[in-house]
């Protein structure tokens, strides 16, 4: 849904974004608006604009640890990012709310549906500021459209503590009067998806706290963690939202990301496609096409995260590197062969191996948003709709928090993690909390963490949650930005020029070599050069023989150990109009 109204003064002189001199854009009368239920809904539709959307909601994990990219954002290339091309300092969504809440007066609305409204509006506001305080950390709060003239214009950055404070409250309030509370569209915001923002920003607060000690916010991180649980047990409790398995545990969890309507039994808020309006997404383009998109494959160290069947860990195996793909593959939590193209997968209704022709670098291509017909590869075509809000993720939210404070049981962990792998063809350890700490996800992933309760939620939320734009924020939260320089592998190649047969469908699929191109293939054969050089940048963990790499060979991958890149960069071209701004430390 589109902005229907513009705000009558453009005073954003500090904030970017709006020129001091833009001339306003006609808009509807402000009466016409305000003084009925119709006129609010209808501004209240702009408010939509600030979410993902079907053109984008599928990429939002472009830039995370696991995913090997044809060319991997500035922000993490030595020397490449700086505050002269820093974004992101744009204040023109928050203006927009804060008319509308200051505007939201009018006696003749009722006054209940009034604050419905002005709970939307905060509702919001706390999701603007969330990801303003994730970004930069301490922000100005600005709660009133400015004028011109306006002090504010050039006030100093406030601490997160007191912005953090305020979006609290916005949340509150929102999850107070927000009066909605289903939608069979899937896609407006009702009371449960503001108690579902309201447990995942908490959940960011509380461990961003307890983790970044040097903020020296740590006795304050349990209250946060304590709101996170509380909202999501709301949900939990109240809401009638639970985990669809209605296509059984081989599509239950995939279903949900490529139907075409939110399957709005788990799926909270979604953006949703209208060819009539032509709003379609291009997710088959991103996932498919060698030249649209970043050709993300998903790297080894992630793939090994997914459990057997009976719960064990993959890595428990004898040398588990070394296992091929059709072998590494069998007997998953049946989510692997829902988030990437396993021996099985089918694509307009063939056998579909990892496509080394043009796509995958590593071998894990995903399928998590595209659709199985080829047709939808050719551009922006997607008819399917991209969840924003899941009931999943209120259950991690909960069990993250809990865990973090040391007070999640038994019965909570069977009714959170347990009903996620129990949807996932998972059936051992779904009933009780793990007692083993799994050495390779703490050795991998979490070296600081001993407690196998909390490695084991993460590891969850990983898998469940893939994709969905969660992954950065959560390294940012959980201290462990430095695992954005992880090496990127792929599937293990026993022997250099031999046809592989990826899928076991009885067509080869792939020949790796050195030097010399393979001639004579079948068509269906494509060969890789391993070198590992410039040219390739695709090469082999051993000589001969061992996992695919991807760029070794370019060393500018960086997480500069000053932990500048917790926060981005204030634009020097907000500085420059309002001195007071002080840049982020490190990026000086």
């Amino acid at each position: 849904m589109k902005n229907i109204i513009v705000p009558f003064v453009s005073a954003c002189l500090f904030l970017s974004a709006c020129s001091m001199d833009e001339v306003p854009q006609a808009s509807v009368d402000k009466e016409t608006v305000f003084s009925n239920e119709k006129g609010l809904e209808t501004y209240s539709y702009s408010f939509y604009d600030m979410l993902p959307s079907v053109t984008n909601g599928y990429n939002q994990d472009a830039m995370c640890d696991y995913g090997a990219v044809t060319n991997y954002d500035d922000f993490i290339r030595a020397g490449a990012y700086s505050p002269e091309v820093s974004t992101g300092w744009d204040w023109t969504d928050l203006r927009n709310i804060n008319y509308f809440i200051e505007n939201c007066t009018n006696e003749a609305v009722e006054e209940s549906v009034r604050n419905n409204y002005i709970g939307l509006a905060r509702f919001f506001r706390a999701y603007f500021y969330y990801e303003k305080v994730v970004r930069f950390g301490d922000v100005p709060w600005i709660d009133r459209t400015l004028t011109v003239d306006d002090e504010l214009l050039y006030a100093p950055r406030d601490s997160r503590t007191v912005v953090m404070d305020h979006v609290l409250e916005d949340l509150d309030f929102a999850c107070e009067h927000i009066t909605r509370t289903s939608d069979e569209t899937g896609s407006l915001v009702t009371k449960w998806v503001a108690y579902a923002l309201k447990s995942r920003i908490c959940l960011f607060e509380g461990t961003f706290r307890k983790y970044h000690t040097e903020l020296g916010l740590t006795d304050t991180a349990d209250k946060w963690l304590q709101e996170a649980a509380n909202a999501a047990e709301t949900v939990m409790n109240e809401s009638g939202y639970s985990i669809y398995t209605g296509a059984g545990e081989d599509a239950s969890f995939r279903t949900l990301f490529i139907s075409n309507s939110p399957v709005t039994s788990e799926v909270m808020l979604a953006s949703v496609a209208d060819e009539g309006l032509g709003v379609l997404g291009s997710a088959n383009w991103w996932w498919t096409s060698g030249t649209y998109g970043s050709r993300f494959s998903m790297i080894r160290s992630f793939i090994n995260l997914f459990l057997m069947t009976d719960g064990t860990p993959f890595t428990d195996k004898p040398n588990h590197e070394q296992i091929e793909f059709y072998d590494e593959c069998q007997n998953r939590d049946k989510r692997l062969a829902q988030t990437i193209r396993t021996p099985g997968y089918m694509r307009d209704g063939k056998p579909a191996a990892p496509n080394f022709n043009g796509y995958s670098y590593t071998g894990y291509q995903p399928i998590k948003y595209t659709l199985d017909d080829s047709y939808y590869d050719a551009g922006a075509l997607n008819t399917n709709a991209i969840p924003l809000f899941r009931y999943a993720e209120v259950l991690l939210n909960y069990a993250e928090a809990k865990a973090e404070m040391g007070t999640l049981t038994d019965a909570d962990w069977a009714n959170t993690i347990g009903v996620l792998r129990a949807r996932a063809g998972i059936t051992g350890g779904l009933n009780a909390k793990p007692t083993k700490v799994d050495k390779y996800i703490q050795e991998t992933y979490f070296p600081e963490i001993s407690d196998p309760t909390i490695l084991e939620v993460r590891r969850e939320r990983s898998i469940e949650l893939a994709l969905e734009g969660f992954r950065f924020t959560d390294l940012l939260r959980w201290k462990r930005g430095d695992l954005m320089t992880m090496r990127w592998t792929g599937i293990y190649v026993p022997k250099l020029n031999v046809q592989m047969d990826l899928d076991h469908d009885g067509t080869t699929d792939v020949i790796f070599y050195k030097g010399e191109t393979p001639t004579g293939l079948p068509s269906s054969c494509t060969p890789i050069a391993v070198d590992g050089g410039d040219v390739t940048r695709q090469g082999l963990t051993g000589s001969n023989s061992g996992n695919l790499t991807w760029y070794d060979n370019d060393p500018s991958r960086v997480w500069y150990e000053d932990g500048r890149q917790y926060y981005y960069p204030i634009p020097k071209s907000a500085i420059n109009l309002n001195g007071n701004l002080k840049q982020n430390p490190g990026w000086e």
